[in-house]
């Protein structure tokens, strides 16, 4: 992608290496996520016995000559969730990866801003633009607390997209999906998410989830993931009329499609899949749904609420 010399977002806030401390991911509000293949929520608060347990634990860890609390408070009371390798991406802040991607995010940023501004504008509506958060392994938000293995996402409770940029390095070494469009493509998607909370369709799916059963909310929630690949996929539309995209950066990000597809993930994780357990679409309809986007470029052919299959 041909961004160098371009304008940069001034809605980026970089947080790296402030941490975090909170409550569980996602307490409030729900984020919008890229699945990484392990548990994306986390439950409510802890149960009495499971107070008396931890304080058992405690005082035999003690007479054991173990401080837990130390431990912790060394290592920031992190767990890392199945399927993600967490990496001490606050040593890495400053390098010069990561100023340089930092820059990238900031570029790409922009560009989904001048793509939504004037779809908004010929819509006769205003948009307003999202911030993107650059956090280095545990942050705090509107929905809650999460760490680096919670995968980017989107919160609507503050209406921003929040990011470790060591995801790019898990996206390219273990799920296959290098390249500088492929993380664009990550953006776009939960910048797709923040259109949807503009136009209520955000707002509306959280009401109605809490009174679905399960299976009924999860494929509910395929039809908003894939809406906002549709969204991302017309950014990336937009891009190519300014003429910004290389040779293979279409490609890229129709691999990322198809490496983060939830059959694809729960293959690769775990070796089969539970298609009911799907919650963010399989790789051939994530897959689909962007380029549907990015070969019309129209707000309206993403309408995935509307699709008798999507």
């Amino acid at each position: 992608m041909e961004w160098k010399g371009r304008r940069q977002s001034s809605n980026v806030e970089d947080q790296r290496g402030s941490g975090g401390v909170g409550n569980s991911p996602f307490g409030r509000g729900g984020g919008f996520r890229i699945p990484m293949g392990g548990p994306g929520r986390a439950g409510g608060g802890l149960s009495f016995g499971t107070i008396i347990f931890l304080i058992a634990l405690y005082f035999i860890f003690r007479a054991m000559g173990i401080d837990l609390l130390q431990v912790l408070g060394d290592g920031g009371g992190q767990v890392n969730l199945p399927g993600f390798e967490q990496t001490d991406s606050a040593s890495r802040a400053n390098s010069p990866k990561q100023e340089e991607t930092k820059q990238f995010m900031a570029t790409v940023l922009a560009e989904t801003e001048d793509t939504w501004n004037g779809i908004f504008q010929a819509n006769g509506a205003r948009y307003e633009e999202p911030k993107l958060v650059l956090f280095s392994n545990s942050i705090n938000s509107a929905c809650g607390f999460a760490q680096a293995a919670t995968g980017p996402f989107y919160c609507p409770g503050d209406h921003k997209v929040y990011l470790d940029m060591s995801f790019f390095d898990e996206l390219a070494n273990r799920f296959g999906a290098a390249g500088d469009f492929a993380q664009a493509y990550v953006v776009a998607h939960e910048v797709g998410h923040h259109v949807q909370n503009l136009t209520g369709v955000l707002p509306k799916f959280n009401r109605a989830r809490q009174s679905m059963s399960e299976a009924d909310a999860n494929q509910m929630s395929i039809r908003v993931e894939l809406q906002a690949d549709c969204y991302a996929g017309i950014w990336g539309k937009y891009t190519e009329q300014k003429g910004l995209l290389d040779a293979g950066d279409l490609e890229e990000a129709l691999n990322a499609a198809v490496q983060i597809g939830d059959d694809t993930i729960q293959k690769r994780t775990q070796g089969y899949v539970v298609p009911e357990s799907f919650n963010h679409g399989t790789s051939e309809q994530r897959q689909r749904w962007f380029k549907r986007g990015f070969d019309s470029g129209r707000v309206q052919d993403c309408d995935t609420f509307q699709a008798a299959n999507p």
